[in-house]
Protein backbone atom coordinates (compact mmCIF):
# COMPACT_ATOMS: atom_id res chain seq x y z
CA UNK A 1 0.00 0.00 0.00
CA UNK A 2 1.24 3.74 -0.69
CA UNK A 3 0.83 6.04 2.37
CA UNK A 4 2.64 8.98 1.19
CA UNK A 5 1.97 11.72 -1.22
CA UNK A 6 4.40 13.82 -2.88
CA UNK A 7 2.45 17.67 -3.55
CA UNK A 8 4.12 19.95 -5.48
CA UNK A 9 2.89 23.41 -5.44
CA UNK A 10 3.47 26.75 -6.06
CA UNK A 11 5.04 26.82 -2.52
CA UNK A 12 6.77 24.34 -2.19
CA UNK A 13 7.04 20.53 -1.64
CA UNK A 14 4.03 19.39 0.71
CA UNK A 15 4.68 15.58 1.92
CA UNK A 16 1.19 13.99 3.35
CA UNK A 17 1.02 10.64 4.94
CA UNK A 18 -1.31 7.73 5.57
CA UNK A 19 -2.30 7.09 9.49
CA UNK A 20 -4.75 4.74 10.18
CA UNK A 21 -7.22 5.67 7.36
CA UNK A 22 -6.54 9.24 7.69
CA UNK A 23 -4.24 11.46 5.23
CA UNK A 24 -2.11 14.53 6.87
CA UNK A 25 0.08 16.84 6.10
CA UNK A 26 3.48 15.73 7.25
CA UNK A 27 6.20 17.95 6.61
CA UNK A 28 7.26 20.48 3.93
CA UNK A 29 10.76 21.31 1.69
CA UNK A 30 11.44 24.27 -0.76
CA UNK A 31 9.14 26.35 1.50
CA UNK A 32 8.23 29.39 -0.86
CA UNK A 33 9.85 28.11 -3.84
CA UNK A 34 7.67 26.65 -6.48
CA UNK A 35 8.06 22.85 -7.23
CA UNK A 36 6.99 21.94 -11.17
CA UNK A 37 7.04 17.89 -10.11
CA UNK A 38 7.65 15.91 -6.80
CA UNK A 39 8.54 12.76 -8.42
CA UNK A 40 9.92 9.68 -6.58
CA UNK A 41 11.49 6.52 -8.24
CA UNK A 42 9.98 3.44 -7.52
CA UNK A 43 12.97 1.70 -7.90
CA UNK A 44 15.27 2.98 -5.04
CA UNK A 45 13.05 5.31 -3.27
CA UNK A 46 14.94 8.21 -4.10
CA UNK A 47 12.80 11.76 -4.30
CA UNK A 48 13.19 14.18 -6.39
CA UNK A 49 12.11 17.80 -7.03
CA UNK A 50 12.29 20.35 -9.94
CA UNK A 51 12.08 24.02 -8.78
CA UNK A 52 10.90 26.59 -10.64
CA UNK A 53 13.12 29.45 -9.43
CA UNK A 54 11.75 33.58 -10.55
CA UNK A 55 14.85 34.71 -10.59
CA UNK A 56 17.49 32.14 -10.32
CA UNK A 57 15.59 29.73 -13.05
CA UNK A 58 15.41 26.14 -13.00
CA UNK A 59 16.92 23.84 -10.14
CA UNK A 60 16.72 19.98 -9.61
CA UNK A 61 17.18 18.39 -6.15
CA UNK A 62 17.50 14.70 -5.04
CA UNK A 63 16.70 12.95 -1.95
CA UNK A 64 17.95 9.50 -1.09
CA UNK A 65 16.57 9.00 2.43
CA UNK A 66 12.72 10.65 1.70
CA UNK A 67 13.45 14.09 2.53
CA UNK A 68 15.32 13.57 5.58
CA UNK A 69 18.39 15.00 3.05
CA UNK A 70 18.43 16.76 0.35
CA UNK A 71 21.41 17.53 -2.48
CA UNK A 72 21.06 19.77 -5.53
CA UNK A 73 22.03 18.50 -8.59
CA UNK A 74 22.83 19.82 -12.04
CA UNK A 75 19.24 20.20 -13.89
CA UNK A 76 19.33 19.24 -17.87
CA UNK A 77 20.95 22.34 -19.65
CA UNK A 78 20.88 22.82 -23.26
CA UNK A 79 24.21 22.72 -25.20
CA UNK A 80 25.81 26.35 -25.72
CA UNK A 81 24.71 27.66 -28.61
CA UNK A 82 21.95 25.85 -29.30
CA UNK A 83 18.98 27.91 -30.77
CA UNK A 84 15.41 27.29 -30.69
CA UNK A 85 14.61 29.31 -33.55
CA UNK A 86 16.95 31.71 -35.24
CA UNK A 87 18.18 34.19 -32.85
CA UNK A 88 16.33 32.69 -29.99
CA UNK A 89 18.94 30.75 -27.47
CA UNK A 90 17.70 27.25 -25.99
CA UNK A 91 17.63 27.46 -22.12
CA UNK A 92 16.01 25.09 -19.92
CA UNK A 93 13.14 26.95 -19.28
CA UNK A 94 10.83 24.24 -17.12
CA UNK A 95 11.10 20.80 -16.14
CA UNK A 96 8.14 19.57 -17.10
CA UNK A 97 8.04 15.52 -16.43
CA UNK A 98 10.36 12.45 -14.96
CA UNK A 99 10.54 9.17 -15.60
CA UNK A 100 13.16 6.06 -14.74
CA UNK A 101 14.73 3.98 -17.70
CA UNK A 102 13.11 0.70 -15.98
CA UNK A 103 14.56 -2.26 -14.17
CA UNK A 104 17.10 -3.15 -16.50
CA UNK A 105 18.66 0.32 -16.27
CA UNK A 106 18.92 1.10 -13.28
CA UNK A 107 20.85 4.41 -13.36
CA UNK A 108 18.53 5.43 -16.28
CA UNK A 109 16.23 8.99 -16.05
CA UNK A 110 14.29 10.98 -18.31
CA UNK A 111 13.53 14.24 -18.00
CA UNK A 112 11.28 16.79 -20.17
CA UNK A 113 11.63 20.26 -20.66
CA UNK A 114 10.35 23.33 -22.03
CA UNK A 115 11.25 24.39 -24.89
CA UNK A 116 11.09 20.82 -26.21
CA UNK A 117 14.15 19.02 -25.34
CA UNK A 118 14.21 15.37 -23.96
CA UNK A 119 17.02 14.55 -21.42
CA UNK A 120 18.82 11.58 -20.24
CA UNK A 121 20.88 10.15 -18.04
CA UNK A 122 22.80 7.40 -17.19
CA UNK A 123 24.13 7.94 -13.96
CA UNK A 124 21.23 8.32 -11.89
CA UNK A 125 20.49 11.95 -12.42
CA UNK A 126 24.60 13.20 -11.68
CA UNK A 127 24.13 14.27 -15.04
CA UNK A 128 21.82 14.63 -18.83
CA UNK A 129 22.24 14.96 -22.03
CA UNK A 130 20.17 16.44 -24.26
CA UNK A 131 18.95 14.02 -26.79
CA UNK A 132 19.45 15.43 -30.10
CA UNK A 133 18.31 13.37 -32.52
CA UNK A 134 14.64 14.54 -31.60
CA UNK A 135 15.83 18.14 -30.81
CA UNK A 136 17.21 17.85 -34.86
CA UNK A 137 13.16 16.30 -35.83
CA UNK A 138 12.84 17.98 -38.79
CA UNK A 139 9.59 19.05 -37.82
CA UNK A 140 10.94 20.80 -34.62
CA UNK A 141 11.65 24.60 -36.57
CA UNK A 142 8.19 24.95 -38.05
CA UNK A 143 5.76 22.49 -36.63
CA UNK A 144 6.54 22.70 -33.11
CA UNK A 145 5.07 25.82 -30.75
CA UNK A 146 3.89 26.58 -27.36
CA UNK A 147 0.39 26.29 -26.48
CA UNK A 148 -0.47 27.89 -22.88
CA UNK A 149 3.33 28.20 -22.54
CA UNK A 150 5.89 30.17 -25.01
CA UNK A 151 7.54 27.52 -26.57
CA UNK A 152 6.93 23.66 -26.95
CA UNK A 153 6.98 21.32 -24.06
CA UNK A 154 7.72 17.85 -23.43
CA UNK A 155 5.13 16.99 -20.78
CA UNK A 156 4.65 13.20 -20.82
CA UNK A 157 7.51 10.42 -20.79
CA UNK A 158 6.29 6.42 -20.97
CA UNK A 159 8.72 4.15 -20.86
CA UNK A 160 7.24 0.58 -21.81
CA UNK A 161 8.12 -2.27 -19.41
CA UNK A 162 8.61 -4.79 -21.48
CA UNK A 163 11.52 -3.14 -23.85
CA UNK A 164 12.58 -0.08 -22.32
CA UNK A 165 14.29 1.24 -25.05
CA UNK A 166 10.78 1.85 -26.36
CA UNK A 167 9.42 5.63 -25.12
CA UNK A 168 7.29 7.98 -25.90
CA UNK A 169 6.83 11.61 -25.61
CA UNK A 170 3.61 13.80 -25.12
CA UNK A 171 4.80 17.03 -26.84
CA UNK A 172 2.49 20.64 -26.50
CA UNK A 173 1.97 21.41 -29.14
CA UNK A 174 3.44 19.18 -31.57
CA UNK A 175 2.21 15.28 -30.94
CA UNK A 176 3.32 12.20 -29.71
CA UNK A 177 6.68 10.91 -30.90
CA UNK A 178 8.13 7.27 -30.37
CA UNK A 179 11.39 5.85 -29.90
CA UNK A 180 11.92 2.18 -29.63
CA UNK A 181 16.05 2.10 -29.80
CA UNK A 182 16.48 4.52 -26.69
CA UNK A 183 16.38 7.74 -28.58
CA UNK A 184 18.53 7.32 -31.43
CA UNK A 185 15.61 7.64 -34.02
CA UNK A 186 11.72 8.73 -33.91
CA UNK A 187 8.45 8.24 -35.41
CA UNK A 188 5.36 10.36 -35.33
CA UNK A 189 2.63 8.87 -33.36
CA UNK A 190 -0.34 11.11 -34.04
CA UNK A 191 -2.62 9.14 -36.29
CA UNK A 192 -6.69 9.40 -35.68
CA UNK A 193 -6.02 12.89 -33.60
CA UNK A 194 -7.90 16.40 -34.18
CA UNK A 195 -6.54 19.56 -34.26
CA UNK A 196 -9.29 22.14 -34.08
CA UNK A 197 -6.89 24.86 -33.80
CA UNK A 198 -5.31 24.05 -36.97
CA UNK A 199 -6.58 24.90 -40.88
CA UNK A 200 -6.38 20.72 -41.19
CA UNK A 201 -7.28 19.39 -38.03
CA UNK A 202 -5.81 16.03 -39.14
CA UNK A 203 -2.86 16.62 -40.17
CA UNK A 204 0.42 14.76 -39.16
CA UNK A 205 1.77 17.56 -36.61
CA UNK A 206 0.85 20.07 -34.47
CA UNK A 207 -1.16 18.35 -31.91
CA UNK A 208 -1.89 19.37 -28.41
CA UNK A 209 -1.90 16.64 -25.74
CA UNK A 210 -2.16 17.73 -22.10
CA UNK A 211 -0.91 14.42 -20.87
CA UNK A 212 -0.38 10.90 -21.81
CA UNK A 213 -0.73 8.15 -20.02
CA UNK A 214 -0.02 3.84 -20.12
CA UNK A 215 -2.51 1.53 -18.71
CA UNK A 216 0.71 0.03 -16.18
CA UNK A 217 -1.60 -3.87 -16.72
CA UNK A 218 -1.25 -3.57 -20.81
CA UNK A 219 1.22 -0.80 -22.20
CA UNK A 220 -0.56 -1.49 -25.52
CA UNK A 221 -3.19 1.08 -24.22
CA UNK A 222 -2.51 4.22 -24.31
CA UNK A 223 -4.73 7.47 -23.04
CA UNK A 224 -4.32 11.42 -23.84
CA UNK A 225 -6.45 14.11 -22.10
CA UNK A 226 -6.04 16.22 -25.62
CA UNK A 227 -6.43 20.05 -26.07
CA UNK A 228 -9.00 18.47 -28.58
CA UNK A 229 -11.03 15.92 -26.13
CA UNK A 230 -9.91 12.64 -24.86
CA UNK A 231 -8.55 9.78 -27.10
CA UNK A 232 -7.68 6.43 -26.59
CA UNK A 233 -4.89 4.34 -28.47
CA UNK A 234 -5.15 0.09 -28.11
CA UNK A 235 -2.44 -0.64 -30.87
CA UNK A 236 0.84 0.88 -28.49
CA UNK A 237 -0.02 4.76 -29.93
CA UNK A 238 -0.29 3.50 -33.76
CA UNK A 239 -3.41 4.97 -34.08
CA UNK A 240 -5.44 6.95 -31.63
CA UNK A 241 -9.51 6.85 -31.02
CA UNK A 242 -11.69 10.23 -29.83
CA UNK A 243 -13.86 8.55 -26.42
CA UNK A 244 -14.66 12.21 -25.41
CA UNK A 245 -18.35 12.47 -24.01
CA UNK A 246 -20.75 13.85 -26.84
CA UNK A 247 -23.18 15.37 -24.01
CA UNK A 248 -21.65 15.98 -20.58
CA UNK A 249 -18.72 17.80 -18.98
CA UNK A 250 -15.68 14.44 -20.10
CA UNK A 251 -13.98 16.32 -22.83
CA UNK A 252 -11.84 19.29 -22.06
CA UNK A 253 -9.44 19.22 -19.31
CA UNK A 254 -5.63 18.60 -18.70
CA UNK A 255 -5.49 15.47 -16.17
CA UNK A 256 -5.80 11.92 -16.52
CA UNK A 257 -4.83 8.75 -14.88
CA UNK A 258 -5.37 5.06 -15.34
CA UNK A 259 -6.17 2.45 -13.38
CA UNK A 260 -3.05 0.06 -12.01
CA UNK A 261 -5.45 -3.23 -12.84
CA UNK A 262 -7.72 -1.96 -15.24
CA UNK A 263 -6.58 -0.77 -18.86
CA UNK A 264 -10.58 0.51 -19.46
CA UNK A 265 -10.95 2.54 -16.22
CA UNK A 266 -9.83 6.16 -16.36
CA UNK A 267 -10.74 9.65 -14.92
CA UNK A 268 -10.57 13.14 -15.61
CA UNK A 269 -11.03 16.55 -14.29
CA UNK A 270 -13.12 18.07 -16.78
CA UNK A 271 -13.22 21.90 -17.32
CA UNK A 272 -14.46 24.87 -19.78
CA UNK A 273 -11.90 24.71 -22.63
CA UNK A 274 -9.73 27.27 -24.32
CA UNK A 275 -10.04 30.54 -22.74
CA UNK A 276 -12.52 30.30 -20.46
CA UNK A 277 -10.61 27.35 -17.79
CA UNK A 278 -13.00 26.66 -15.16
CA UNK A 279 -14.91 24.10 -13.43
CA UNK A 280 -17.69 23.28 -15.83
CA UNK A 281 -20.67 25.02 -14.91
CA UNK A 282 -18.79 26.65 -11.72
CA UNK A 283 -19.48 22.99 -10.41
CA UNK A 284 -16.27 20.48 -9.41
CA UNK A 285 -16.97 17.15 -10.65
CA UNK A 286 -14.46 14.08 -11.80
CA UNK A 287 -15.27 11.46 -14.55
CA UNK A 288 -14.74 8.02 -14.94
CA UNK A 289 -15.24 5.95 -17.64
CA UNK A 290 -15.10 1.84 -16.85
CA UNK A 291 -15.44 0.66 -20.29
CA UNK A 292 -12.62 2.76 -22.35
CA UNK A 293 -14.26 5.51 -23.28
CA UNK A 294 -17.26 4.27 -24.32
CA UNK A 295 -19.30 5.56 -21.50
CA UNK A 296 -18.72 8.43 -18.84
CA UNK A 297 -19.83 8.52 -15.78
CA UNK A 298 -19.44 11.91 -13.07
CA UNK A 299 -18.79 12.07 -9.68
CA UNK A 300 -19.45 15.09 -7.75
CA UNK A 301 -20.55 14.06 -4.24
CA UNK A 302 -17.75 15.69 -1.03
CA UNK A 303 -16.80 18.22 -4.21
CA UNK A 304 -17.96 22.02 -4.27
CA UNK A 305 -20.81 22.61 -6.49
CA UNK A 306 -21.40 26.45 -6.40
CA UNK A 307 -19.29 28.62 -7.56
CA UNK A 308 -16.20 26.49 -8.12
CA UNK A 309 -13.27 27.75 -10.57
CA UNK A 310 -10.75 25.05 -9.91
CA UNK A 311 -9.01 23.21 -12.70
CA UNK A 312 -6.45 20.12 -12.35
CA UNK A 313 -3.16 20.51 -13.85
CA UNK A 314 -1.86 17.55 -16.14
CA UNK A 315 0.18 16.10 -13.27
CA UNK A 316 -2.07 17.28 -10.37
CA UNK A 317 -4.24 13.66 -10.50
CA UNK A 318 -3.51 9.76 -9.29
CA UNK A 319 -4.84 6.50 -8.80
CA UNK A 320 -3.03 3.93 -7.02
CA UNK A 321 -5.68 0.89 -5.82
CA UNK A 322 -8.85 2.43 -4.87
CA UNK A 323 -7.40 5.35 -3.78
CA UNK A 324 -7.55 8.55 -6.49
CA UNK A 325 -6.37 11.87 -5.46
CA UNK A 326 -6.43 15.46 -7.21
CA UNK A 327 -4.99 19.23 -6.16
CA UNK A 328 -6.25 22.33 -7.94
CA UNK A 329 -5.17 25.45 -9.04
CA UNK A 330 -6.97 26.96 -5.90
CA UNK A 331 -5.27 24.81 -3.56
CA UNK A 332 -7.89 22.12 -2.89
CA UNK A 333 -6.49 18.81 -2.37
CA UNK A 334 -9.78 16.01 -2.40
CA UNK A 335 -9.20 12.15 -1.95
CA UNK A 336 -11.33 9.42 -2.95
CA UNK A 337 -11.30 5.79 -1.06
CA UNK A 338 -13.58 3.94 -3.90
CA UNK A 339 -12.66 4.48 -7.27
CA UNK A 340 -13.96 8.77 -7.03
CA UNK A 341 -17.13 7.84 -6.47
CA UNK A 342 -17.21 9.93 -3.31
CA UNK A 343 -14.85 12.47 -1.91
CA UNK A 344 -12.99 13.87 1.31
CA UNK A 345 -10.89 16.93 1.62
CA UNK A 346 -7.22 16.89 2.36
CA UNK A 347 -6.74 21.02 2.70
CA UNK A 348 -8.61 23.64 1.32
CA UNK A 349 -5.85 25.68 2.40
CA UNK A 350 -2.94 25.11 -0.08
CA UNK A 351 -0.80 26.80 -2.74
CA UNK A 352 -1.56 26.19 -6.90
CA UNK A 353 -1.05 22.45 -7.17
CA UNK A 354 0.83 21.28 -9.67
CA UNK A 355 1.80 17.70 -9.46
CA UNK A 356 0.48 14.79 -7.26
CA UNK A 357 2.15 11.50 -6.57
CA UNK A 358 1.77 8.39 -4.38
CA UNK A 359 4.51 6.36 -3.40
Amino acid sequence: MKNTLLLGTRKGLIVCRKKAADWKIDDIHFEGIPVSIAWADERNGHWWACLDHGHWGVKMHRSPDQGATWEEVTAPAYPEGLEIKEGVPATTRYLWAMQHGGASNPNRLWVGTEPGGLFRSDDGGSSFRLIESLWNHPTRPEQWFGGGRDHAGIHSVVVDPRNEDRVLVGISVAGVFETTDAGKTWAIRNKGLRADFMPDPYAEMSHDPHILVAAPSNPDVLWQQNHCGIFRSTDGAASWEDVSEAEGPAKFGFALAVAGDNPDQAWVAPAVSDVTRVAVKNALCISRTDDGGKTWKDFRKGLPQDYSFDIVYRHALAASGDEVVFGTTTGNVFLSGDRGETWQVLSNYLPMVYSVMFC
